[in-house]
């Protein structure tokens, strides 16, 4: 199998495996999770696993069931002090819990790599990933990002947003919710949540985005080794950065507000040095 054909999973876990031939990796210390989610709350969304170096990675847990699931198999997951690119291998493989338990551990040890080559991604501070809507767009979502509505449709860009849930689709005030997913090749701009890679679906959705000039994909999840995304026609991934680990972590846990423990940052080709450069400085 070339590596044009695998999957995401399977393409970042063979990048994490280079990484591991490379340079001795470290364990996993433990998993965090976050308090269940008050109704219409923002917070409480994704978990994080800490390797014993002091790296996270951050996985969404609102995915259908993923987070009571965790909850009644975290004695039995077997985490602590386990080998994390063993862990990570649960990303390509697994399903539900397990799959986002392994996309948190692969994002750890991309943060370990980054780390150890003294490479930061930029910060970003346009929550729309730089796609910069102007009068005769086509914007396309995949999700609906309602914070970032107003200023989409304040520009003169027409909207389609891509949904999985049935109850959201139909016309709006400016725009319009669909279930079907082929409307987005008529968008020349596109902004993609990140919980594709979790739930399977990005290549398949972006087979619907060749004709997008700019692709984005964000959300805390996306802590990735952007290679393979970059391969694939995406034009910026935005992540979290977490600057505070300790006391990310404690608010994490308490359900608490994170603002000024982690920032928003945005990683393009052009300032990505590439996985073989992050290799060499290390």
């Amino acid at each position: 199998m070339t590596m044009a054909a695998m999957r995401f999973a399977t393409e970042y876990l063979a990048q994490l495996e280079r990484l591991a031939q490379h340079m001795p990796l470290p364990r996993v210390q433990a998993l965090h999770l976050p308090p269940d989610p008050e109704p219409g709350q923002a917070r409480g969304e994704f978990c994080a696993l800490a390797l014993d170096d002091g790296s996270l990675g951050l996985s969404y847990v609102l995915l259908d069931d993923t987070l009571a699931q965790l909850r009644q198999q975290d004695a039995s997951l077997g985490l602590a002090g386990a080998d994390a690119l063993t862990v990570a291998r649960r990303f390509a493989s697994g399903h539900g819990a397990h799959r986002a338990i392994g996309l948190a551990a692969a994002n750890a040890l991309t943060r370990c790599l980054f780390d150890r080559a003294a490479f930061r991604p930029p910060e970003s501070r346009d929550s729309l990933g730089a796609l910069d809507p102007q009068p005769g767009d086509h914007i396309g979502m995949i999700g609906l990002f309602t914070p970032l509505l107003p200023r989409v449709l304040a520009s003169g860009a027409a909207l389609t947003v891509v949904e999985l849930k049935a109850q959201l689709a139909g016309p709006r005030d400016g725009y319009r919710v669909t279930l079907d997913a082929s409307a987005l090749r008529h968008c020349n701009k596109v902004l993609s949540t990140g919980t594709l890679v979790l739930n399977d679906t990005l290549d398949a959705m972006l087979a619907h985005c060749r004709h997008a000039q700019w692709l984005a994909l964000i959300g805390p999840s996306m802590g990735c080794l952007p290679d393979a995304l970059f391969a694939r026609g995406v034009t910026l991934m935005g992540g979290s950065w977490v600057l505070d680990g300790p006391a990310y972590l404690d608010a994490l846990r308490s359900g608490e507000q994170r603002q000024g423990l982690a920032q928003k940052v945005a990683l393009t080709p052009v300032v990505y040095p590439g996985l073989e450069a992050l290799l060499a400085r290390c």
